[in-house]
């Protein structure tokens, strides 16, 4: 049996109580302080821990509640506070002080989730596998394969429905056999002599050790965000209250900055945002062909003048102002336009080297890149006909390249 009373069990609207010390230890991050009862919240059932103060009469002093744990052993309530004074000893009078503002978050996340599950199951018979309360936002997954957009707006509405009636949200308690006649939603498998019950007035009614609202028009308004595949189903993100109220506000402010770049109204965005993106893929199509008719011209160039040596020619060339893209096109079409070896560099801010021949002379441009990169301290492969990899800067790659070319032998 817990030697700590929780007494949010019954109130969660209980800010400040009065209660003695049981015992004091060492914790991580701090000291571990177990009272005979308290207010404060323990991360548990995927709701996080409340924060405030422990007061000690004795010199009216406050010590911040870091972090608030269940024991493993005995499942008794530890508050985490910074080093505590010599005199806070068991049997201490003490007053905790909840952060009321962290306590009206938690628990309009949580009842808000209660309302969500309990909308996803009437409208679509999906159970709620999962819940989970982030510092920005709170997930629950269902047992689903796939949520339609349609079934995402409409459990919403639902949802908000529910929170606009301003129905009664009670703390109940019941004996598991007693919570089975009553259509309890979902009965914890390690059920307790006793379950805490939340019931929200004719529509849900679950098993909970959480901190909830009084009634459903203070959790605010609920705000589904996205949705993810994951291992057991669909992960539902979701906000409510306040929490919802400021992330409509920033995606506001969000989609009006954008649509101030775009000269347009905000839902005139996204028809911008696709309007700009087929543009930038236009323009890179049209930079492509030019690169390449610049690529033919240069190859045509190089292997001009290239040095022949044992039945094809050597084209070695450092470019310091051009990118990995461009030496790899220029090797392809030095290579594919007669029997070649091309040894190429680049600078800028990704030096890198290319070594590549037509396909069936002789070399190996792999180990002969592999080589040139371990002499460099840097990383690279590839094949026998084509290879690549970087360079600390433009400098030593030039150099790499004289180094390459002069293991060329007759092919």
């Amino acid at each position: 049996m817990d030697l700590t009373e929780r007494l949010y069990y019954t109130d969660c609207f209980l800010h400040e109580f009065d209660a003695r010390v049981l015992s004091v230890t060492r914790a991580a991050g701090g000291t571990a302080v177990m009272l005979d009862r308290s207010a404060f919240y323990p991360t548990s059932g995927g709701q996080t821990f409340d924060t405030g103060w422990l007061g000690l009469a004795a010199d009216a002093s406050r010590l911040r509640v870091l972090e608030v744990t269940e024991d493993e052993r005995t499942g008794d309530v530890l508050h985490v506070v910074e080093a505590a004074p010599e005199h806070l000893q068991p049997g201490s009078n003490i007053r905790g002080s909840i952060d009321r503002e962290r306590r009206l978050d938690h628990m309009q996340q949580h009842s808000g989730q209660h309302v969500l599950s309990a909308a996803f199951e009437r409208l679509y018979e999906l159970a709620t596998l999962s819940f989970h309360m982030g510092d920005e936002s709170c997930t629950i997954d269902l047992a689903a394969t796939s949520v339609s957009p349609a079934q995402l707006k409409e459990a919403e509405r639902l949802s908000n429905e529910i929170v606009a009636e301003d129905r009664a949200v009670e703390i109940r308690f019941a004996t598991p056999e007693e919570a089975r006649t009553m259509g309890v939603r979902k009965i914890p498998a390690a059920a307790h002599e006793k379950l805490r019950l939340i019931d929200i007035r004719d529509f849900d009614l679950n098993a909970c050790g959480g901190t909830h609202v009084r009634s459903t028009g203070q959790i605010g308004a609920i705000l589904l965000r996205k949705t993810d595949k994951v291992k057991q189903g669909v992960r539902v993100e979701f906000v409510c209250g306040l929490r919802a109220m400021g992330t409509a506000r920033r995606d506001f402010e969000t989609l009006t900055e954008a649509a101030g770049l775009f000269s347009t109204h905000i839902r005139e965005v996204p028809q911008q945002v696709r309007k700009s993106l087929e543009e930038i893929r236009s323009a890179q199509k049209a930079q492509h062909r030019l690169l390449e008719e610049v690529a033919e011209l240069q190859a045509e160039r190089l292997l001009q003048s290239a040095e022949m040596r044992g039945g094809h020619r050597l084209v070695v060339q450092y470019f310091a102002d051009r990118d990995l893209g461009f030496i790899k096109m220029l090797a392809q079409k030095l290579t594919g336009s007669g029997q070649a070896v091309a040894l190429l560099a680049c600078g800028g801010a990704q030096p890198s080297l290319v070594f590549a021949q037509t396909p069936g002379l002789s070399q190996d441009m792999g180990a002969l890149l592999k080589q040139a990169a371990q002499a460099l301290g840097t990383r690279g492969g590839g094949n026998r006909d084509m290879a690549q990899g970087g360079a600390p800067d433009g400098a030593r790659a030039e150099a790499a390249l004289r180094q390459a070319a002069s293991q060329i032998g007759a092919g």
